[in-house]
């Protein structure tokens, strides 16, 4: 037998994710809020709660993040979690499924998967021209 695993996550593909979000899913992106400006999916219901953070130091995990995700979804909300290539979102995902979070889903391959497919997305920073 193997040891004892984490909570199991449920990985799906940004095609699943795109036909769930047309189903009343929420959309939880784990980015930071920088690269949510620069663009997202585009979703009916989408928010931004960063697993990460950029500090002078690096990246760290955001201490609040738990807090956060609790003060705007329910443990009962059917979530899709997504970043940029769904290491975040997988990390993200299974604290949420630890939580007691039952109806949450890692969006695989993340944003870059969703661009790569040429859905739709939304930016709401344009990048400068240097």
């Amino acid at each position: 037998m193997f040891p004892s695993k984490p909570e199991e996550v449920v990985t799906v593909d940004v095609s699943q994710a795109k036909a769930l979000l047309q189903s009343d899913h929420q959309y939880l992106d784990v980015r930071t809020e920088e690269e949510f400006r620069r663009g997202h999916c585009l979703a009916p219901k989408i928010l931004n709660v960063p697993y990460m953070l950029n500090t002078p130091q690096g990246r760290v995990k955001n201490p609040k993040f738990l807090d956060q995700v609790s003060s705007l979804l329910s443990p009962t909300d059917d979530i899709l979690v997504g970043c940029q290539s769904g290491a975040r979102s997988f990390n993200a995902t299974s604290e949420l499924v630890a939580a007691g979070y039952k109806k949450v889903r890692n969006v695989g391959g993340g944003y870059l998967a969703w661009v790569d497919q040429n859905f739709p997305i939304n930016k709401e920073q344009q990048q400068s021209a240097n």
